[in-house]
C-alpha cells in the first residue's frame, strides 16, 4: 500500500535552517508530483511547495513555492531514493506548523506529518 513517511522536524531558532524528508512507498515515484503542504494551530492546511513528476522537470517545468516561502524553501526529489525533501532557510516564527507530504493522483495520499517549531 501506498506510505509517506516523514521526518526531519524540530526546534529551531528564527533564521535557521531544517531539511524534512518524505519516505515513500507502494506506488511508481517518478510517474507522480509530489507537495508539501502545512497547517499552523488555528489555521487552514496551505499549500507549501509542489514538484513536478519526472518527465516533466526534463522538459522545463518549475517547481511550485508558497509566495510566503519562496526563496527561502526549496523543493527536491530523489527518485532512485523515491523520497522528496523540503529545505528551508530563513525560518521564521510564522513558519511553525505540522508539515504534511502529500501525493495526489486517483486517490489522495497524506503522511503523519511532522512538526517545526521555529522559536528563540
Amino acid at each position: 500500500q501506498v506510505q509517506l513517511v516523514e521526518s526531519g522536524g524540530g526546534l529551531v531558532q528564527p533564521g535557521g535552517s531544517l531539511r524534512l524528508s518524505c519516505a515513500t512507498s507502494g506506488f511508481i515515484f517518478s510517474n507522480y508530483a509530489m507537495s508539501w503542504y502545512r497547517q499552523a494551530p488555528g489555521k487552514e492546511r496551505e499549500l507549501v511547495a509542489t514538484i513536478l513528476r519526472a518527465t516533466i522537470l526534463r522538459t522545463g517545468g518549475n517547481p511550485y513555492y508558497a509566495d510566503s516561502v519562496k526563496g527561502r524553501f526549496t523543493i527536491s526529489r530523489d527518485n532512485a531514493k523515491n523520497t522528496v525533501y523540503l529545505q528551508m532557510n530563513s525560518l521564521k516564527p510564522e513558519d511553525t506548523a505540522v508539515y504534511y507530504c502529500f501525493r495526489g493522483g486517483v486517490q489522495d495520499y497524506w503522511g503523519q506529518g511532522t512538526q517545526v517549531t521555529v522559536s528563540s
